[in-house]
């Protein structure tokens, strides 16, 4: 895999909150932090990370490309902005963050900007997020499957998303899972309690556990030091079979994000 199977998401974290947040996870061990222009907080990821005991060249840093980026004219230097705000001469990923057909987006055009970020240094990897599978097909006839690092999209136990996923894998694209507890959903469903019990960990842990399983990146976010530290412990549990087959029946489509005017058509 490129992307580290394990990071820190920091979706709707502001101000001191994020900034704790990420010094936190850094403290604890995590070297992966996702974040995105749309999210208000590069400034603050990059204040964090600055401030860490923690060499910049050791993080392995995401950031997103909104939709008002997307023109010919913006993509890079909206990218060269965040670099400013995230204290850093390159990221290490940088992705399309939704396709937004209904905004028009040119998809080969669009993925051409970004390469171009990528030949300019201002990016280490590059791929897409919230992509169904036409339109990543889209994007690997335009700039081939060996540029596309990941593709970071919904998934948890109540959104299994089989076929996005195998196909990815089929693509050698990494998965990155983003909501992978569902908004706190699954915290409570009595099949995940169990397992959990047997393993004397907790609901999120085992849920972060099988999506690691499963082959897939996580980036789960949290303002509580217990929480993050308590996370990075999925890495050690090891689900059997039985348990795999079990969580697989809980899938029910459960989209937990679905802008209108960004999402595509998703693949069921």
């Amino acid at each position: 895999m490129i992307v580290p199977q394990f990071g820190v998401g920091t979706f709707r974290l502001t101000g001191d909150t994020v900034i704790h947040s990420v010094k936190t996870a850094l403290e604890v061990g995590y070297r992966a932090v996702d974040t995105a222009q749309i999210y208000a907080n590069e400034a603050e990821v990059g204040q964090a990370i600055h401030e860490s005991q923690v060499n910049r060249a050791d993080i392995f840093l995401t950031t997103k490309i909104w939709t008002e980026n997307y023109a010919a004219d913006k993509l890079i230097p909206s990218l060269k902005d965040s670099l400013i705000k995230l204290r850093t001469d390159a990221v290490n990923l940088s992705l399309i963050h939704w396709p937004a057909p209904a905004l028009g987006v040119n998809i080969p055009e669009l993925m051409g900007h970004l390469l171009e970020a990528k030949k300019q240094g201002l990016t280490e990897y590059i791929g897409v997020s919230n992509f169904n599978i036409e339109l990543t097909q889209q994007a690997i006839d335009s700039i081939g499957a060996e540029q596309i690092a990941t593709n970071q999209i919904e998934l948890s136990p109540y959104l299994q998303n089989e076929r996005l996923a195998t196909y990815l894998k089929q693509q050698n694209i990494d998965v990155t899972s983003y909501m992978t507890l569902a908004y706190g959903k699954v915290l409570n469903d009595p099949i995940l309690s169990d397992i959990a019990a047997q393993h004397q960990a907790s609901v999120a842990q085992v849920t972060l556990a099988w999506a690691l399983q499963k082959g897939y990146a996580v980036i789960p976010s949290s303002t509580k030091p217990a929480h993050l530290m308590s996370n990075l412990k999925a890495q050690e549990i090891r689900l059997s079979q039985d348990e795999m087959q079990l969580i697989a029946t809980l899938d029910r489509n459960g989209r937990e994000v679905n802008p209108s005017e960004l999402a595509p058509a998703w693949d069921l």
